[in-house]
Formats: C-alpha cells, structure tokens, sequence
C-alpha cells in the first residue's frame, strides 16, 4: 500500500474549510459547556434540524442566507424547549438535552418528509459550497468572524454578564438576584442557534441534509474546544482573554478535521473515526490534568528536598 502525501496536502482545503463551519457549532457548544456549565445534548439533533430547515426552504425558493437565519430561529426553539424541561420540570441537563435529542429526530423526519433530501449548487445560489473551496473558506470565515464579535459583545453586556454569573456560581447569583433560570434558558436557545445556523452552513456545503449528520456533533464539538484551549493556555498560559478563547476554538475544529484527513489518508476502516474521534478528545481532555498533576509533583518534590 502506498502513501502520496501530495493527495492529503491537496485535502487541507477542504479540512479547513468544514473546520471553520465546524467551528461555528463549536462556539455553540463552547457558550453551554464553558459559559454556562451545563452538560447540553441537544446539540446533535439542533445541528440536522438547522440543516433540514435550510434544505428544505432552499428547495422550496427561499434565499439561501434566509434559510440560514431560519436555521437559527428552529435551533432557538429547540434550545429554549430544552431550557424549559431543565428549569420548569427540573429534568436534570443531560436528559433534559437528551429527551430533546431525541424528540428532534422525530421532527427533522417530518421537516424533510424523508431520512435524507439533496440542494444541488447547480440548481440553488448556496451561500457556500465543496466545489468552490476557496469561495467556502472566505464564506465560512465571514460567519465565524460575525459571531464571535457578536458573542464578544453579548457576554459583554449586564445580561451575559448575567449569564457567565450563572454558570460560575449559580448559587452567589441567585443571592445577588439574578434569575438563573431565565439565564440557563437564554443561553440554551442561543447555543442551538447557532448549532443549528451551522449545521444549515454544513448542509448547503455537502450538498445535502441527513437525519445522522448531526450524530457525534457534541464530541466534534467538545473536541475542537478542547484542542482550543490547549493549545491557547500554550500559547498564552493565562493571559487568554474573551475573544483569543473563542479564536482558538475555531483554530481547534480546523486542526481535529485537519487531523481526521490525516486519518482517512492513512486509510483507516471509516468505521472506527467515531473511535478515534473519542481518543483525540480523551487525549487533550487529559493533557492539562496530567500537566498539572506532574507540576504539583515537581513542586510537592522540591519542598522535600528544601526541607532536607
């Protein structure tokens, strides 16, 4: 079996490219799982329900960026339900996210009318697409360039102050009047939001909405913040402000499906990258303990040897 190197080098556009929509997603996952500090599974299925409504309102004459804003709304509304099931009905986050995981499949069934429904380039003005690369790239960049001045500016604000409150220290905020529920439901809604507004983007790229195509994107997600943050507190140790955080997570989903190219290169059975997509995040998730496990017996080391 023989390797040219030259056909994963000629890949890397590609990777790049659904990094940076990735991304979007990731920065989605980043606002429930870093901000908020809640444990938010709706995410595989508001991904494909951004991806079939914009399928579907595409194929039926709506403008393709129309289509991508009305992703966002139906990620909205999945995210606000999962929101009301964890604070009205006091479903604990992850079933709560998981119940609408699954209640989701059900409703991108009835959005697509079938398991899975094609937008031709050809046919449709796409706002990007795989056979225009370069044009994808730029697009995608655009978007990931949009929302995070938008999320900058949000978090910014008394309300996503509110809300980066809340997922710090629930309890001190609900002390100092802060209506944590209000907040775990807005964020929830606009986390899916833009989870969905992705997978809308993902969508038109491949050429098509799948029932599965949003399967494993909490892992992908988890992964590129991971990989983001990694390499950030490298780069930065702690001097990573607001913005260089949401950067490098973007720069963490480019660098995972730039690593899942090298894998498909190298030929490995497709059936296993659902593994070594769970090794690629338990290996970053395990590189900051590690590095401070050794680091407190470096020091726990030094003191012995000062008190001889």
């Amino acid at each position: 079996m023989t390797y040219n190197f030259l056909y994963f080098l000629e890949a890397i556009p590609g990777d790049v490219a659904q990094g940076i929509i990735w991304g979007i997603m990731a920065l989605g996952v980043f606002v429930t799982y870093r901000i908020l500090n809640f444990a938010d599974l709706t995410v595989d299925g508001s991904f494909a329900t951004g991806g079939a409504t914009a399928v579907v309102l595409i194929i039926h004459g709506v403008p393709a960026p129309v289509a991508v804003l009305a992703a966002f709304g139906v990620g909205l509304l999945a995210g606000l339900c999962t929101g009301l099931l964890h604070t009205l009905l006091g479903i604990p986050d992850i079933l709560s996210g998981i119940l609408m995981q699954i209640a989701l499949y059900s409703v991108n069934l009835n959005i697509m009318g079938m398991a899975n429904v094609a937008v031709s380039v050809n046919k449709f003005h796409l706002v990007l697409s795989s056979r225009y690369i370069n044009m994808a790239i730029l697009v995608s960049l655009c978007f990931a360039a949009a929302v995070m001045i938008v999320l900058y500016w949000y978090f910014g604000t008394e309300q996503g102050s509110a809300i980066r409150a809340t997922g710090n220290n629930p309890a001190m905020s609900r002390a100092q009047g802060i209506n944590i529920g209000a907040m775990k439901v807005i964020a929830l809604a606009f986390s899916n939001g833009l989870v969905a507004m992705a997978g809308g983007l993902i969508a038109q790229y491949q050429g098509f909405a799948d029932i599965n195509m949003g399967r494993g994107s909490i892992v992908i997600g988890l992964a590129a913040v991971i990989i983001g943050e990694v390499l950030g507190n490298a780069f930065f140790r702690k001097g990573m402000n607001f913005m260089i955080r949401m950067l490098f997570v973007i720069i963490g989903s480019i660098i995972y499906y730039i690593v899942i190219g090298f894998v498909l290169w190298l030929r490995m059975p497709t059936d296993d990258l659902k593994l070594f997509t769970a090794i690629i995040v338990a290996v970053f998730l395990a590189i900051p303990y590690l590095k401070d496990k050794a680091g407190h017996s470096f020091r726990a080391s030094a003191r012995k040897g000062a008190g001889k």
